[in-house]
């Protein structure tokens, strides 16, 4: 999910971002009209420098896109091999909810015990890109460092002071950034972190984002508590928030049991369709 949840970032029908708010569950503190101890460009390199350790992560989104409510629980498993569960709610889905897997190549997606199995590799290639952009949803654009090395392009980058988010005290930045900008800083960044912020952007700009007002809460071990995005796609207004609830924690994504999955590949090679 670039920009939050990355099939969610937008802003208004001219592109422009929306005016920065205080997001849900962070509270000032008498101290957040105060300037930061350090600049707002240092916290945000202490946040990139961090991630680079970072092996595995919890998080939750919530908010709206174009009208419809988003909320989901994601875990990511970074290292040693890039694995993904994401549990987002659905009112199409039976159950209300649906669950996708991502382990390595191979994405699981299902509901009420159910799934189906997908190989990217071996799906079409238009097929691949839509649900290589849905898994990336939840995991792409919640890399910490890039979210940070994203805003680090605004020039209006400021520190708001402190503010208490879920109990823990953090540094909230904020400021505004342009997929031009977002551009510029992805290119100055490692080859692997470059690949992961130009899929973002171009993701952003096939949704008709022009720009994003970027909010985050840093804690004191420059970790990010909070992040949250808000600009306007072709289709409507994003306001999307991300909370982190754990940094590396074990987590263990496993595929869904053999007899509740149908492999995709399995029913175009018999010629059967889709179950739901």
């Amino acid at each position: 999910m670039a920009g939050g949840a990355t099939a969610c970032e937008g802003g208004k029908k001219d592109g422009a971002a929306a005016p920065a708010k205080s997001a849900t569950g962070a509270s000032a503190t008498p101290s957040a009209q105060k300037p930061a101890q350090a600049e707002p460009a240092s916290f945000l390199e202490q946040v990139k420098k961090g991630s680079e350790d970072i092996t595995s992560l919890r998080y939750t989104m919530s908010g709206t896109v174009a009208g419809q409510s988003l909320s989901g629980d994601v875990a990511m498993r970074l290292k040693p091999e890039v694995a993904m569960s994401m549990k987002m709610a659905s009112p199409q889905a039976e159950g209300g909810t649906v669950d996708l897997r991502l382990i390595g190549n191979v994405m699981y997606m299902g509901s009420e015990g159910k799934y189906l199995k997908i190989d990217l590799k071996d799906a079409n290639p238009g097929a691949a890109a839509q649900l290589d952009a849905l898994g990336k949803a939840g995991q792409g654009g919640e890399n910490p460092g890039d979210r940070a090395n994203q805003l680090s392009g605004a020039k209006d980058l400021k520190s708001l002071g402190e503010e208490t988010v879920d109990g823990q005290k953090t540094t909230h930045l904020t400021g505004t950034v342009s997929l031009e900008q977002m551009k510029a800083a992805a290119a100055a960044g490692s080859p692997e972190a470059k690949e992961r912020q130009e899929k973002s952007v171009k993701q952003l700009e096939d949704q008709g984002v022009r720009s994003m007002v970027m909010d985050m809460w840093i804690d004191s071990a420059n970790h990010t508590k909070q992040v949250r995005t808000q600009g306007q796609t072709a289709k409507g207004p994003m306001d999307v928030t991300i909370k982190f609830t754990e940094y590396n924690q074990p987590v263990e994504i496993t595929a869904p049991p053999a007899d509740h999955v149908v492999d995709l590949a399995e029913m175009t090679k018999d010629g059967g369709g889709a179950q739901g």
